[in-house]
């Protein structure tokens, strides 16, 4: 065995099995965003598959395209409408468990015929000889795309439409009031109950930065806005240390 096919069997064995595992791991998964990470994690070790057997513009296309765009935008639509895995115990759709089970035996089936008859009725000319009948791999993709495999490619192309059109769906939400402007939040902001600006943080100007240390104000004087309301109601407040606060008097020279 030379140190080439040595190289070949380590690529494919490693990127092969991290792209079983992510399979079995997207099944197995509990939670749909879990899931796509495994999915992301099959597509770049396909892409590395696709690089190693001198197609580079198919695993460039499977890392920007697919890993980069198509799952990134799953991912942004689960976390968005916060899909979780008590929401696929409910079906939506009735029968669609069933509809699913029999698409994923034909498409099982559908990949034994191919690899079967790509391994038995196909001669193996070489990767170089492939790339070469139409100038390299991109013109020879080209080629296929808009010749054999035309119909394919423009069905792809409406699914992947409709996921992004159904994200925009999912993650729209009507709006019964008019936006409030920049004007009117200002003004609701000081005119209501609460504090208008930031509130002092625990412990400024104090001799310690504990959550339960009132904020002592230049005049020497405490915050009760510093300390949070539970603390207040369960009476854990720290007493204030006035020979902290005349030692800090002193040291400023005596002036508040």
């Amino acid at each position: 065995m030379t140190e080439f096919n040595l190289g070949e069997e380590i690529v494919f064995w490693g990127s092969g099995g991290l792209a079983v595992l992510g399979a079995l791991g997207m099944i197995l998964s509990k939670k749909a965003v879990h899931s796509a990470l495994w999915v992301a994690l099959t597509m770049i070790n396909l892409a590395i598959l696709y690089i190693a057997n001198s197609a580079p513009f198919l695993g460039m296309v499977q890392i920007i395209v697919y890993t980069g765009a198509v799952m990134m935008l799953f991912l942004f639509v689960l976390m968005v409408v916060g899909v979780d895995s008590s929401d696929s115990l409910i079906e939506t759709l009735k029968g669609q468990r069933l509809v699913a089970i029999v698409l994923a035996l034909g498409l099982t089936i559908l990949l034994i015929a191919g690899v079967g008859a790509g391994m038995t009725d196909v001669v193996p000319v070489g990767l170089d000889e492939a790339n070469g009948v139409d100038g390299g791999n991109v013109e020879g993709i080209a080629r296929l795309l808009f010749t054999d495999y035309l119909v394919a490619f423009e069905v792809t192309s409406v699914l992947l439409i409709t996921a992004a059109l159904g994200a925009m769906v999912l993650t729209h939400r009507e709006r019964w009031l008019p936006r409030a402007s920049q004007e009117e939040l200002s003004k609701a902001r000081f005119l209501g109950p609460g504090h208008p600006g930031n509130l002092p943080s625990s412990g400024t100007y104090a001799r310690h930065n504990a959550v339960d240390t009132p904020a002592l104000l230049p005049d020497g004087s405490s915050s009760d806005l510093s300390i949070p309301g539970p603390l207040v109601a369960r009476g854990d407040v720290r007493p204030i240390d006035h020979h902290d606060v005349e030692e800090i008097e002193s040291l400023g020279g005596g002036s508040k």
